[in-house]
């Protein structure tokens, strides 16, 4: 593999999980976050993975990886297009009810995610627009890192199928290590059946919809029941 792919797999495997861990640390050690701190953390987060995505683009493009291997496919997009808009619904609907049964139960262990919750999930209507655009950038470049680019390079090497899956879902799930085990543990399964249908599909379509539907209704919802019934 080239050095400079073996570079961002570096960076994706240890240098973007430390940096997610470490500046939730920081976050969870003050008594509140504002919302001056809150749109900050969601701008930079924005503007962050918009250049990761790029300089990921860039490198791949001139290693010679094309549109295709990047699953930058779109054909049938009317099929792509339904199965993404259905599956969303499905997803964005469970994610829903998930949300609001964590936002309702007493278990200690979900404390810590409600602290979570409290610190970066939006508190106002202003919060929540700029919010949308940080899910739908997650959406698209994090789609575009760990199942367009990882799994392409991955490919390109001639790995099978299953160590692609396995390699670019543990990434993925790394790169949510501030959410805890669980977190990691669910965001790796959450990019299995994404890599999966990206396999299926040659398309990164679908699971950008599904993606940007999961993280918008974890905004509408986590302040609806993780933040205003704190």
């Amino acid at each position: 593999m080239h050095w400079d792919f073996l570079l961002i797999f570096f960076v994706l495997a240890v240098i973007v999980p430390w940096r997610g861990w470490a500046r939730l640390q920081r976050l969870l050690a003050l008594p509140s976050t504002t919302s001056r701190e809150r749109i900050r953390l969601y701008l930079s987060s924005i503007a962050s993975q918009w250049l990761i995505a790029i300089v990921i683009a860039w490198r791949a493009f001139v290693r010679g990886l094309n549109y295709s291997d990047l699953a930058l496919h779109f054909e049938p997009l009317a099929e792509l297009v339904f199965f993404g808009l259905a599956g969303a619904v499905a997803m964005g609907v469970a994610h829903r009810f998930n949300l609001r049964r964590v936002g309702r139960s007493k278990n200690p262990a979900v404390e810590r995610v409600k602290a979570i919750a409290l610190r970066i999930f939006p508190h106002s209507n202003r919060e929540l627009v700029i919010f949308c655009g940080l899910a739908v950038t997650a959406g698209i470049c994090e789609e575009f890192i760990y199942r367009g680019f990882v799994m392409g390079a991955l490919f390109h090497i001639s790995l099978p199928n299953w160590a692609v899956l396995i390699i670019s879902s543990a990434l993925f799930g790394l790169a949510h290590t501030y959410q805890g085990r669980g977190g990691v543990i669910g965001t790796l399964l959450l990019g299995t059946v994404f890599g999966l249908v990206r396999i299926l599909y040659h398309s990164l379509l679908i699971v950008v919809f599904w993606h940007v539907t999961i993280d918008l209704v974890a905004g509408f919802a986590g302040k609806r029941y993780l933040v205003e019934n704190k």
